[in-house]
């Protein structure tokens, strides 16, 4: 059994794979310290134990805060070995999550998918129209969604619109970063894709009005995007 902790630090989750491509299983741990009465963790670190060397390499982590860190091993990358898909909770009122993906083969690590550079690439616009509807513009592939809100009640209508369903004043909402990450393997050959959901907004982030769904696919270099949904919320009539 492993020891609950590396060094001086918590191992806080661990898995066990072949990373290296060696075919050996290697353990994989995130290391961390906890915060006394809190699941707060602070400084999580990915650590990679060579199974065959027993070579100890650890990789610190560009958001290294957060709540329930978890791992998870998958090729993603289709080369038969796995990559290292680690997750780790905000906690803050958007929900967002931190997620990196790494590569480890031959025992040097590659960070593949960075959460901030998804965010930075994945921007939209949200805009109320008039006649009770809101339009989201995805800007990576020029996408638009066409939402009808007639259903949201007079009181949260009446804010918005005058009688005859027009704008009282422009309004825009907005999409959050990522706020969850899924290894999904689409068409069932043991190679994953990604499944990535952003919130999307209205005039404040309790006003939800759906979800962008984007599907990514490593191209040999990069992931990136090969199908997207925008899921609505349903409303009570």
């Amino acid at each position: 059994m492993e020891s609950s902790y590396i060094g001086n630090s918590a191992v806080v989750a661990s898995v066990q794979g072949d990373v290296t491509g060696d075919k050996i299983p290697d353990r994989i741990f995130l290391t961390g310290e906890k915060t006394q009465d809190s699941p707060f963790i602070q400084d999580i670190t990915l650590v990679v134990r060579d199974g065959k060397s027993g070579k100890t390499t650890r990789v610190a982590l560009k958001e290294n805060s957060g709540y329930n860190p978890t791992l998870f091993l998958g090729d993603f990358m289709g080369n038969g070995t796995n990559q290292i898909l680690i997750r780790i909770d905000s906690g803050g009122s958007g929900a967002f999550t931190f997620d990196y993906i790494y590569s480890f083969l031959k025992n040097v690590p590659q960070l593949i998918f960075d959460s901030d550079v998804y965010n930075q690439e994945y921007t939209y616009q949200v805009n109320y129209l008039d006649f009770y509807r809101v339009e989201v513009i995805s800007n990576n592939n020029k996408t638009k969604y066409m939402l009808d809100i007639s259903l949201r009640g007079p009181e949260y209508l009446n804010e918005i619109y005058d009688r005859n369903g027009v704008l009282k004043e422009p309004i825009q909402g907005f999409v959050n970063p990522l706020s969850a990450l899924f290894p999904v393997d689409v068409d069932t050959n043991g190679i994953y894709e990604l499944l990535a959901f952003q919130k999307v907004a209205g005039r404040y982030n309790a006003d939800a009005l759906g979800y962008i769904q984007n599907f990514l696919r490593w191209n040999g270099k990069r992931f990136e995007l090969f199908n997207q949904y925008m899921g609505i919320y349903g409303t009570d009539i």
